[in-house]
C-alpha cells in the first residue's frame, strides 16, 4: 500500500500540492510563514523549496511535543492532530515551492 502511494504522488504531484495546500490554509500556516512559503517577518523560517524530510521531521516533533524553541509552542498548537499523512503532505507541498 505504500509503494502505491508513493507511485501515486509521484505521478500525481498535483494532487500531493493540491492537499498539501488545503491542508496549509486550514492551519493558518500562511499567517507566519507566507503565502508562498516565503515568510512574513524575519522572525520566522521561510518554507518554499525546505527539504520535506526536514519539514516532516520538525512537524512531527512539534507535534509530539518534542521540538521547544521560541515558537514552539505555537507550532505544537498547530501540529497536534496531523497524521504523519497531513504532515508528508505538508512537507511535500512546501519542497515544492520555489
Amino acid at each position: 500500500m505504500k509503494k502505491l502511494l508513493i507511485a501515486s504522488a509521484m505521478l500525481f504531484p498535483s494532487l500531493v500540492m493540491a492537499n498539501g495546500a488545503d491542508i496549509v490554509a486550514s492551519k493558518n500556516c500562511a499567517s507566519c510563514h507566507g503565502a508562498n512559503g516565503i515568510a512574513v517577518a524575519p522572525i520566522y523560517p521561510n518554507l518554499a523549496g525546505q527539504q520535506a524530510m526536514y519539514v516532516e521531521a520538525a512537524l512531527k516533533a512539534y507535534r509530539d511535543n518534542a521540538r521547544g524553541g521560541q515558537f514552539g509552542a505555537i507550532m505544537t498548537a498547530n501540529a497536534v492532530g496531523l497524521t504523519d499523512d497531513e504532515i508528508k503532505q505538508i512537507a511535500a507541498y512546501y519542497s515544492e515551492l520555489k
